[in-house]
């Protein structure tokens, strides 16, 4: 049985997520905001409202409370499906803020996908993190790719000179990105880093300023296309750890 604290929390995670995706869904209709923007706003905030609501109102961890949160989060993804946001004008909104032209029609398959391989990574690593008394740390990945990977599409577009493709999932079709957007990533890793260098000791700091922010965007730049956040977790995440591990 689940406390009161823990629902209460668990729905300010989906109003807060909710409201984010409908003002983006806004944007994009009345304003002309461009979904490839608004879309990384909404990554990125579905990864970091979470982690940032369990550090005020600390988070039941066992498979009960997992099997709850897992729900909830089908349950937010429900809203996107066509019969649903077809019905719901709200719903029709926020899915505005995903829907990617180009994306079209994989655009469900490939968020629902990314966003259950982003968190099966995710989880268990906040979870050993906390474990190993280095909690904290699991926000450096998850800023890089919030502020690296969600400026990385739009400094491509505007400034990308230096263009490479991508593959992706299930399609033949080939993406393009650019060094000048994946450098963002590089930079945020950097600065991501620095941020927490009081959680490190000096050989560990050193170690996490060569290997994170470089490891992080090899992963963005191979990874298929929408399927970033998988790939940059994971390489992040490992990094993290292991330094910490094996570094004194």
């Amino acid at each position: 049985m689940q406390s009161p604290m823990f629902w209460f929390a668990e729905l300010f995670k989906l109003a807060l997520l909710g409201g984010i995706a409908y003002g983006c869904g806004l944007l994009v209709r009345h304003r002309g905001v461009r979904v490839n923007y608004t879309r990384k706003v909404n990554f990125f905030a579905l990864y970091l409202v979470p982690m940032l609501v369990d550090r005020f109102f600390p988070a039941v961890n066992s498979s009960g409370a997992s099997a709850v949160r897992a729900v909830f989060f089908m349950a937010f993804m429900g809203f996107f499906l066509k019969p649903v946001r077809e019905r719901l004008a709200p719903a029709g909104t926020m899915f505005l803020s995903y829907d990617r032209p180009e994306d079209r029609p994989y655009t469900m398959f490939w968020l629902t996908t990314q966003l259950l391989a982003g968190y099966a990574v995710l989880i268990p690593m906040q979870i050993l993190f906390r474990k190993l008394g280095f909690a904290e740390l699991i926000f450096i990945p998850i800023l890089v790719h919030g502020f690296g990977d969600g400026l990385a599409e739009p400094v491509g577009v505007r400034f990308g000179k230096h263009k490479y493709s991508c593959r992706s999932l299930f399609n033949p079709r080939r993406y393009t990105r650019s060094l000048e957007g994946s450098s963002c990533v590089l930079v945020a890793g950097l600065v991501a880093v620095v941020l927490f260098h009081a959680s490190f000791t000096p050989a560990q700091f050193i170690a996490a300023l060569l290997v994170v922010p470089l490891g992080m965007t090899l992963a963005e730049a191979f990874s298929p296309h929408t399927w970033d956040t998988p790939y940059m977790f994971l390489v992040g995440t490992g990094s993290v750890l292991g330094i910490m591990k094996f570094l004194h």
